[in-house]
């Protein structure tokens, strides 16, 4: 329930961010007729329309996109009749009859033609619009869209997108609404009603037309990021709020000594429930199978993760540390790879990550998300602490709070029979991309490059989803945005170049740079050159990169690509391919 209402207040912020510029046009010219019967029902067609095409999205419907695709130029012709038609009353009363005919299939009766014929045209109209929209993904829209790719199209996912559209139609019924008063005042005052419909008509001709040549586009990569994200952001950490120790937050323990002294009287940890069963595993590295009752007796760690997440491969230190530190005492990690990429789902993949990672501990393949959901789990990382008797008593989503968890299991190794005697233990150490992040300079996101889950495209052509297509970089991107360069095949979780010479630039702020990437379908490394502003990174060049900026990618996996030295400012990374057929997933900042 709590999504549905932040997924409501996060369409309703919608109308603050530049993305909504494009229908505002259309909406506005409808703001001086009457609400219930035309303004109501656009707003309705719309936010329906929306939630449907979306929807199919989530579905995993292919044609989605085709289909919304093909509804924008049917909605485009549409909208010019319609401007020519405010612009122009004979148009409007050639046209007026053929569009009532078209409004009365969209109704289920004939009778009381006017109104009906109203409500239906201005319910066309709406859809037309919602087949236009495209809004921010912001952290709202894209929590629903991922909770959806994990988990399938579920009566929670339609109603949480039918919230965000309608959130988005009722700030703007409140902006037409305003509207309408003004025109209101206009017309009284200076009587210039015919006037003001023709200028809404023709400025709805310019949006079309803006719109028909990707102008739009363009115009809105100059346009800085959305400010409604820091908003949404605060709103979905209420989702985070609501259960017991969900916080993300990212504390830096490297370079330094942790001292944990146990107070003599250590408050009980709660019991949260009973160890799940571990069956839903479809198979084991590192160990024979494992189940709860074989367990039982041990301090247990679980630990959700995914090789190729990089807020997962921060918390593997202190993870190989506390099985290392521990072991003899009775502590047992377990770690539960559920994955989020298709080459994820490849056990081969993961057992060489197992190897490169130096991870020995036992690792349950969960590639139908059993094991999650079993849990309950939503979230990459997240471990759970068990004590001997099967009891889950402690659990963290995200990174951080590593010394208050290692107090959990100490605690419960204490409980169990072996006291834990309190000192100075070393730092946990981490190199490369396993390092902690510095939070304070992190102004960039997680992007995904494929289409179903992108933000911030910024290239002047439109996407073309699965198909060739070429692809041009806008002569300056803003903050957060990123775009393509080249011939490019955009797919729904990747993109792969089809040429030699294609780049990915974007514009970002944060000491570290990662990118998802996979090698082509027949295995041969891609090689691969990075710049930063222009220049190759040097000293600020990533563990997966040379100085000059040269690297291949060789197998599926995370590639650190930039990591600044020095003062952390905004920065355009560039990568180009030498070779065609890589596999470009997702952008990750540290």
């Amino acid at each position: 329930m709590l999504l549905i209402v932040i997924a409501f207040l996060g369409g309703a912020f919608t109308v603050l961010s530049p993305c909504i510029l494009p229908v505002v046009p259309f909406v506005f010219a409808r703001s001086d007729r009457p609400f219930a019967t035309e303004r109501l029902p656009l707003l309705v067609g719309l936010a329906g329309t929306f939630a449907l095409v979306t929807g199919l999205g989530t579905a995993g419907l292919s044609a989605a996109a085709q289909l919304s695709e093909y509804g924008r130029w049917i909605s485009l012709a549409l909208f010019a009749a319609f401007g020519a038609a405010l612009l122009f009353p004979q148009i409007a009363s050639r046209l007026s009859r053929p569009l009532s005919g078209l409004a009365d299939r969209f109704v289920a009766h004939s009778q009381g033609a006017g109104t009906t014929r109203r409500i239906g045209s201005a319910v066309l109209l709406g859809a037309a619009t919602g087949l236009l929209w495209a809004p921010c993904a912001g952290p709202i829209l894209g929590l629903i869209l991922t909770g959806a790719a994990l988990h399938g199209a579920t009566w929670q996912t339609g109603a949480a997108l039918a919230a965000y559209a309608g959130g988005a139609a009722c700030s703007l019924a409140v902006a037409s609404g305003l509207g309408k008063r003004s025109l209101d005042m206009l017309k009284r005052s200076l009587g210039v009603g015919e006037g003001l419909r023709r200028v809404m008509g023709a400025l709805v001709l310019i949006t079309v037309g803006v719109i028909s040549f990707g102008v739009d586009t363009r115009l809105l990569t100059h346009v800085p990021a959305a400010p409604t994200n820091v908003i949404e952001s605060r709103l979905v950490s209420l989702i985070a709020a609501k259960k017991p120790k969900t916080t993300a937050r990212k504390q830096r323990h490297e370079g330094r000594i942790m001292r944990v002294s146990l107070p003599a009287a250590q408050p009980a940890l709660p019991v949260e429930g009973r160890l799940p069963s571990l069956d839903g595993a479809t198979a084991w590295l590192n160990s024979t199978p494992l189940s709860s009752d074989a367990l039982r007796g041990k301090v247990v760690v679980v630990n959700f993760w995914t090789y190729s997440c990089i807020n997962c491969l921060r918390t593997l230190p202190y993870l190989k540390t506390w099985e290392q530190r521990y072991h003899d005492d009775g502590l047992v990690v377990v770690g539960v790879h559920t994955p989020e990429f298709g080459f994820e789902h490849d056990a081969g993949n993961v057992k060489r990550a197992l190897k490169d990672l130096n991870i020995r501990y036992p690792v349950a393949i969960d590639n139908d998300y059993g094991i999650w959901k079993a849990f309950g789990n939503q979230y990459w990382p997240a471990f759970y602490i068990v004590d001997a008797q099967g009891h889950i008593r402690y659990h963290h989503f995200g990174e951080g709070d590593y010394g208050e968890a290692e107090q959990a299991i100490r605690q419960l190794l204490a409980e169990k029979g072996n006291p834990m005697a309190a000192g100075t233990r070393e730092a946990v150490q981490a190199n490369g991309a396993q390092a902690a992040a510095d939070p304070a300079d992190v102004g960039s996101g997680e992007t995904y490059v494929g289409y179903r889950e992108s933000q911030g495209f910024a290239s002047t052509q439109r996407v073309k989803p699965d198909a060739n297509g070429t692809y041009t970089l806008p002569t300056q991107l803003p903050l957060n945005n990123w775009g393509l360069a080249g011939e490019w095949n955009i797919g729904a979780e990747s993109a792969v170049p089809t040429a030699s010479g294609a780049r990915i630039a974007y514009r970002f702020h944060a000491r570290d740079l990662h990118l998802v990437l996979a090698p082509a379908a027949d295995g041969k490394p891609v090689r691969f050159r990075i710049t930063i502003d222009g220049a190759p990174p040097g000293a600020a060049h990533g563990a997966d990169v040379a100085s000059d900026g040269t690297g291949v990618v060789t197998s599926a996996r995370l590639y650190q690509l930039v990591r600044q030295p020095g003062a952390v400012a905004d920065r355009t990374f560039e990568i180009e391919f030498l070779d065609p057929g890589v596999k470009a997933f997702s952008f990750t900042f540290g």
